[in-house]
């Protein structure tokens, strides 16, 4: 029997491996920007962290920050009237007259912080919370812009993710699963672009773990089960390292072989411990049930944030765990109650036991949690109806631990809620302010495409060092 080739080799163990791990650096080679033999290799930050890794929640759809995180006695006053001052110029549509919340807010904690009854677990941990009630996203009123900038800084052209950009600037912390992981993303709205590399090497890329149009279920990562058993393909691997040093002793020395041999060693240990990650057997009932796993509303969005928890103490670097279209979400264009009462039943306890937990495991020190949506919504009626129309012009977001100065309200908005009034923070700004918890300089983070050095941030961006502890 003749031996099989170095390249019928590397199909062989690329189909068995289902081509996980391999479909970044297939797409590299593509591109033309083959990475390094180890691209994930840790590196040092641009100076000491306070955050080694992030969990970004994010809330599809546009949370209204007047019903959550930002009280606004006025609209209740008020209700039912025009609007006093000036429309913003942007509008996603014609907005009516002011809505009063139906929710009513109250005093959380020892920082006394003022947070709707739709969220009474969060409120609960309030102490632990910086609510930036300043937030601005430009002039992005449609889902599909929002959403790319705030998870890529464009809303326009195809720029590498926040995720890929962090992993770009730090690699992981274990090889033996992706350093940057999407649970449940939408398909819509920015799709695969708002967890991509674009035109950083794919190695950056986050790896998706389901999607917004099926239920979570029993998470697991796909292309996991090996076509053939473990001996045999570690069998194939040896053979093909022996084929690349022959190789490298005729040849010399090819970052793009030793690159993809990386990936397939990846892809195979990945095997055996990408599957303990998503076992929440493993866990005791008291953990699961903080979470809210095994009881509706909360199972599904319960289990995404306990297996984010998993990976980062795993070494995971970053985690998106996505409320996404279209099974979940919060653009109350009407019946604004209902809305939102469902979405935040289905996350305030998950949110909630995810900061406790973390917190008792002595994770959230270093672990960065961030509580975001693409923008927020109207202070006044969609035309006269129950609901609220998309609104980046205010709104709210929370961040805890990772360096975060907790118990805290950072930023105002006017007593509608309209207009940011003090303390503007941009996406740039939110941007620059995770990066640098994170030990990176957004100006320094830098790379060379198309002529020029980009950047997360690209020529904006301050550091918000109000929230930082």
């Amino acid at each position: 029997m003749i031996a099989p080739t170095r390249r019928e080799l590397l199909q062989r163990l690329a189909c068995g491996f289902g081509g996980m791990a391999l479909a970044g650096l297939l797409a590299e080679e593509a591109m033309g920007d083959a990475p390094s033999a180890d691209p994930l290799a840790p590196k040092r930050p641009h100076f000491p962290a306070k955050a080694k890794r992030v969990i970004f929640l994010f809330m599809h759809g546009g949370v209204s920050h007047v019903d959550t995180f930002d009280p606004k006695p006025r609209l209740a006053e008020l209700n039912g009237k025009p609007l006093p001052i000036a429309k913003p110029r942007f509008e996603f549509g014609g907005t009516g007259n002011l809505l009063a919340s139906p929710w009513k807010f109250q005093k959380h904690g020892t920082c006394g912080t003022e947070i709707s009854e739709l969220f009474p677990l969060i409120g609960a941990m309030a102490d632990d919370l910086c609510v930036i009630r300043s937030m601005n996203g430009g002039n992005e009123v449609s889902h599909g812009p929002a959403g790319l900038r705030l998870n890529t800084g464009d809303g326009v052209f195809n720029r590498p993710s926040l995720g890929a950009w962090t992993l770009y600037g730090l690699g992981t912390e274990n090889h033996d699963l992706p350093g940057f992981v999407s649970l449940s993303p939408s398909l819509y709205h920015g799709g695969a672009q708002c967890y991509g590399s674009a035109f950083l090497p794919a190695s950056y890329q986050g790896t998706r773990v389901g999607d917004g149009t099926t239920p979570f279920g029993n998470a697991s990562l796909a292309n996991t089960t090996p076509a053939d058993d473990l001996d045999l393909q570690r069998l194939q691997l040896d053979l093909l390292a022996k084929s690349n040093r022959d190789h490298l002793a005729h040849a010399g020395a090819d970052a793009r072989l030793e690159a993809r041999i990386a990936t397939f060693e990846l892809a195979f240990r990945m095997q055996a411990s990408a599957p303990k990650v998503f076992d929440l057997a493993a866990e005791s009932p008291s953990t699961r049930a903080l979470y809210g796993i095994g009881e509706e509303p909360t199972d599904e969005y319960g289990r995404q944030c306990l297996i984010a928890r998993r990976m980062v103490e795993a070494g995971v670097r970053f985690v998106q765990v996505n409320h996404s279209y279209p099974r979940n979400y919060w653009d109350a264009h009407g019946d604004l109650k209902k809305n939102h009462s469902t979405n935040a039943k289905k996350v305030d306890r998950p949110v909630a036991g995810l900061l406790r937990d973390l917190k008792a495991r002595g994770l959230l020190d270093e672990t960065l949690v961030i509580f975001g949506t693409e923008f927020g919504r109207t202070p006044a009626s969609q035309g006269g109806t129950d609901g609220r129309d998309h609104h980046p012009h205010a709104f709210s977001m929370w961040m805890a631990g990772g360096g975060i100065q907790g118990g805290m309200t950072h930023g105002t908005t006017d007593e509608f809620g309209y207009y940011v009034a003090e303390n503007k923070v941009t996406i740039p700004d939110f941007h620059a302010t995770i990066l640098h918890l994170l030990g990176l300089d957004h100006t320094k983070l830098t790379f060379r495409h198309a002529g020029r050095d980009f950047r997360l941030t690209d020529v904006h961006g301050e550091v918000v060092k109000g929230v930082i502890a």
